[in-house]
């Protein structure tokens, strides 16, 4: 059975600096009109870095939720960015590292049922001290947490991140 949807058209309600919103118009697999409100986003890379044991988070505030979250190191994809030098250069801003070899682990999807985000996680196989090069407007704390610890913050729901959360699963599965 396809079940593919097909556009009639995009409607755009909102363009902006990191996110632009439509609202099209679709036609459901039986030919059945409907809308399909969709988040436009370029997308974004993490690295996962484990050094002696310790994982590299960030701790940041994220406005949309009111908190501060604990993240692998990430940022938003520039148009046309290669993700691996995404990945690299916000290990670089955000840690002062430089990464020498990544490792691509994977590809998320982190909300389907409306935007087209695609956020690409990588490993860091290898990476030495440099300086950091903070956004401007960039608040965070870089924290080097023992691997152990940050399985349990997984597990008290301390680290609330999904691609934080993917990428350290995958570590402690792959271990």
């Amino acid at each position: 059975m396809d079940m593919t949807e097909r556009t009639v058209g995009k409607n755009y309600l909102y363009r902006g600096k990191i996110l632009s919103l439509r609202c099209d118009d679709a036609l459901l697999p039986d030919g059945t009109p409907c809308k399909r409100e969709i988040v436009e986003h370029s997308g974004g890379a993490g690295v996962l870095c484990v050094r002696e044991g310790k994982v590299l988070l960030v701790k940041q505030y994220r406005y949309a939720y009111g908190e501060e979250l604990y993240e692998i190191p990430a940022g938003k994809l520039n148009e046309g960015e290669d993700p691996a030098l995404t990945a690299a250069r916000e290990l670089k801003e955000e840690t002062g590292l430089i990464c020498n070899s990544l490792k691509h682990i994977f590809t998320l999807y982190p909300t389907p049922g409306y935007t087209n985000e695609k956020i690409y996680l990588y490993e860091a196989e290898s990476a030495q001290i440099g300086e950091q090069q903070l956004d401007e407007g960039e608040f965070l704390s870089v924290e080097q947490i023992p691997l152990d610890r940050a399985y349990q913050m997984i597990d008290s729901g301390e680290i609330k991140d999904a691609k934080t959360i993917v990428a350290l699963m995958y570590y402690r599965n792959k271990t």
